[in-house]
């Protein structure tokens, strides 16, 4: 997302305001390379973090120095919590995020929530909300605990809106939630499957247990983010781990205004990927 336009792009009266990186899908584990469980793509795990190494390195070495770096959730794989080396992993990566000259604002993503509950990902590095850039008198924009939500403003103007995508999910949820409560009568009336991980048969595959959704209370928040931003002429840039209350598919998934949203591609994943080449 930090590469400049080409000057033929640029009109006699543009000019440069800021820049930022974008980094997804990392999903590092100490572990040797295999297919993944549907057998066509190989993973390679360790090696992921050395491409977040590269990256870290084009960051700092560019000549207009990015504002800040969006890290759109899955930084570790869910197969650490099955080795037992979630916390592990999740040192190493943060260790080596320390490289990186500016400011980093992380996502959470159904592979945190596989190796960590609401609880722990709350209270840990990972939640970087106080970054979140308080709007004075007007009280409605502030976003609650209940959900991982926050903006921040980068350059005058220019508002960036990160959402939880996994306000409602299973994975990680207190049982005894009134959250939990919600996600269970969402799935139930939208998957009649036993297994709920499985969309056999289901006209909207997205209701399935790993995934999840928005709440009411954070998409009223976001209403209101929006109406400032509107009312102020701000342009906003929606950050959302996969899924959207504008786009996507997620369980609350509706049609909604042309807001610039930002997400994962879900074609560049860093441990899919062979090293590119030595570290210089």
């Amino acid at each position: 997302m930090d590469d400049k336009p080409s000057p033929e792009a640029l009109s006699e009266s543009s000019f440069f305001l800021f820049s930022f990186g974008v980094i997804a899908d990392v999903q590092y584990a100490d572990l040797e390379d295999f297919f993944y469980f549907q057998g066509t793509r190989r993973r390679y795990y360790r090696h992921s973090l050395l491409h977040l190494l590269f990256f870290i390195e084009d960051w700092n070495n560019e000549s207009s120095t990015p504002c800040c770096v969006l890290q759109l959730f899955f930084i570790i794989d869910g197969y650490n919590a099955q080795y037992n080396a979630s916390e592990k992993s999740l040192e190493f990566f943060l260790d080596t995020f320390k490289r990186l000259k500016v400011p980093v604002h992380h996502t959470w993503g159904n592979h945190e929530f596989y190796n960590f509950s609401r609880e722990y990902l709350t209270h840990s590095k990972l939640n970087t909300k106080f970054f979140f850039d308080q709007i004075v008198h007007h009280p409605e924009t502030m976003p609650s605990e209940d959900y991982y939500a926050f903006f921040f403003v980068p350059f005058p103007k220019f508002r960036f809106v990160l959402l939880d995508a996994y306000d409602l999910i299973f994975l990680g949820m207190d049982q005894s939630s009134p959250k939990y409560e919600q996600c269970m009568k969402i799935l139930s009336f939208f998957n009649p499957n036993t297994e709920l991980n499985s969309p056999q048969g289901l006209s909207e595959p997205q209701f399935v247990q790993f995934n999840g959704g928005f709440s009411q209370e954070q998409l009223n928040w976001l209403n209101e983010v929006l109406t400032f931003s509107d009312t102020n002429q701000e342009k906003v840039v929606i950050v959302s781990p996969e899924m959207c209350p504008v786009s996507s598919a997620g369980w609350t998934l509706r049609q909604g205004p042309g807001l610039r949203l930002l997400k994962s591609p879900g074609k560049f994943h860093a441990r899919n990927q062979p090293l590119p080449g030595p570290l210089t």
